[in-house]
């Protein structure tokens, strides 16, 4: 065999995020991995895996082996860290779903995936059964980790008692381009798609965090986002704490009081949390004035930071404050380090060391390429593109129209509107195709629209998105009615009942109108309608629900 061969059969097998996680258990078995105020309860890198191994050989007497799906629809608890690494470890597919995702669309996903096995928590216990109702896919065995066996379904605690701790055999040689996790995101019109990352994928997400961060094996991290998310999962979440043997406290609901506490109890040294996170601890800190000196730095992603904001926050919580932005599909991609704030606070900061962020013009008849660039002044409005071979799997599940679509010429095309400047700092304007992001959630307008009209007194709606300091965006509906008794109460209602979208997706904002905006064509104009709500609130035209 051949320097270049031997050098390949090494790299291929052995660079994975398990072999990493394996490492550190052998050489940190003592140190503290994962701690749970909730349960009151801390795990050593050994006390880890041993709980790991358990479910491993619960899920390989179920007859999960190489690229069966196990889907987790949890909060973050150790359950959750339990099932990621297991399924690393027998070369399974790892899918956490988001757990505010409504019956309908979690059967999308289950239609989408087939998993082998689904492990939820006991207050989604209804929607994941009405879920399964609606799916043509039947898993083999649903666990649910607190509550008890009842039924076909079976108590966490009963599937992994009396398994054995040890290394489950026989397993077979691992690959860095092996799938190993499988996020979900919504397209252009809501329906989701499957992102299936590779190990090596995770590998080099973890190594971008430490560098960016820098995250070390001293360093003790705490997301308070959901660990659905790319965000969640990859920033300081299970994936880049346990890769590099640091220690990780679990939130399952985000409470500020409690984050500051924690910090102070457990010297956590890294605060990951959406801008409306900052927001709140930086309330309660101003109120409590807790002891914040180990904290090396608070990681916030989602949307922009004000100046001000981010002034007020390196005051009161900490010196060093980070942003970063990207998608699911390439983790972060451009990022803004303590040293960039406040002058460059409200762009989405510049490319990240591996990656190629680019703002290239926009066509109306085609796609530009990514040479066709748009000019580096901070006025002319482009899409932004993504170059990040380190971290996206450049594709989707089962999607080869999808993947066509969003990826062309080693670039992942975001639909994101942005400007940049001489410094190549971008900033985001908007939505190619009108997405709302409200507190960190992709929140796509279609498909609030066809739930709207569907109640038979709707003649018609539009759904764009209202400013808000905190949130970002707050989800906004116009409607015209077909019935003059329609109240915002009664479709507020509607969209709560409905099993097609999720809670937080629904309008918070309501206003009546007689037409909507279109152009010549009738196609309407949401761009327009967007502008139309800003000024509406500021008017005090539009009424809460």
């Amino acid at each position: 065999m051949g320097n270049k061969e031997n050098f390949r059969k090494i790299f291929e097998s052995q660079y994975t995020w398990i072999e990493g996680f394996m490492r550190n258990v052998r050489r940190y078995s003592s140190r503290n991995a994962m701690i749970c105020p909730d349960k009151d309860r801390t795990w050593s890198y050994a006390g880890l895996n041993a709980d790991v191994n358990r479910l491993c050989h619960a899920l390989l007497k179920d007859g999960v082996g190489r690229e069966d799906v196990v889907m987790f629809q949890l909060l973050n608890c150790p359950e959750f860290v339990f099932a990621y690494i297991a399924c690393h470890k027998i070369h399974a597919v790892g899918c956490p779903a988001s757990f505010r995702l409504s019956a309908g669309e979690l059967a999308q996903a289950i239609d989408d995936s087939k998993p082998v096995v689904l492990v939820f928590d006991s207050v989604r216990e209804t929607a994941v059964l009405e879920a399964l109702s609606l799916s043509s896919w039947s898993p083999k065995r649903l666990v649910v980790t607190d509550g008890s066996s009842h039924g076909n379904i079976m108590s966490y605690e009963d599937y992994v008692k009396d398994e054995a701790e040890t290394e489950p055999e026989n397993l077979g040689e691992y690959s860095i381009y092996d799938e190993t996790v499988r996020l979900y995101t919504s397209g252009t019109t809501g329906k989701q798609k499957g992102v299936p990352l590779t190990s090596i994928n995770e590998v080099l997400s973890a190594h971008d965090v430490m560098i960016h961060f820098p995250m070390n094996y001293k360093d003790v991290s705490i997301n308070t986002t959901p660990w659905f998310h790319r965000g969640g999962l990859h920033c300081a979440g299970p994936c880049p704490t346990f890769y590099a043997g640091a220690s990780l406290v679990i939130m399952s609901k985000f409470k500020a009081d409690a984050t500051l506490q924690y910090v102070q109890k457990y010297g956590i040294t890294f605060v990951i949390g959406v801008p409306t996170v900052l927001e709140a601890l930086a309330d309660e800190q101003e109120k409590k004035g807790y002891d914040l000196k180990t904290l090396k730095g608070i990681v916030t992603m989602g949307s922009p930071l004000e100046r001000s904001a981010c002034i007020r926050y390196q005051s009161v919580l900490t010196p060093n404050i980070y942003n970063g932005y990207g998608t699911t599909e390439s983790f972060w991609n451009t990022f803004l380090r303590p040293f960039d704030l406040p002058d460059n606070a409200g762009t989405a900061g510049a490319s990240c060391v591996d990656d190629d962020v680019r703002v290239v013009k926009v066509f109306e008849d085609r796609r530009a390429e990514p040479d066709e660039l748009a000019a580096m002044d901070g006025s002319e409005i482009g899409e932004v593109i993504i170059k990040s071979p380190a971290k996206s799997p450049y594709a989707y599940h089962d999607n080869p129209e999808e993947t066509e679509r969003k990826y062309h010429q080693g670039f992942l095309y975001t639909n994101d509107l942005g400007t940049w400047d001489k410094n190549q700092f971008v900033t985001i304007v908007g939505r190619k195709d009108d997405m709302i992001i409200s507190s960190g959630e992709n929140i796509y307008p279609v498909q609030i629209e066809e739930v709207l009209n569907c109640h038979p007194k709707v003649r018609d709606c539009m759904v764009t998105a209202a400013p808000d300091k905190i949130r970002g965006q707050i989800v906004t509906a116009y409607v015209v009615r077909s019935d003059a008794s329609l109240t915002a109460d009664e479709l507020d209602q509607f969209c709560k009942d409905s099993p097609d979208i999720a809670n937080f997706k629904r309008p918070r904002y309501y206003r009546f109108v007689e037409e909507l905006p279109v152009n010549a064509t009738g196609k309407k104009l949401h761009y327009k309608m967007k502008m139309i709500a800003e000024n509406d609130l500021k008017n005090g035209l539009l009424q809460i629900v």
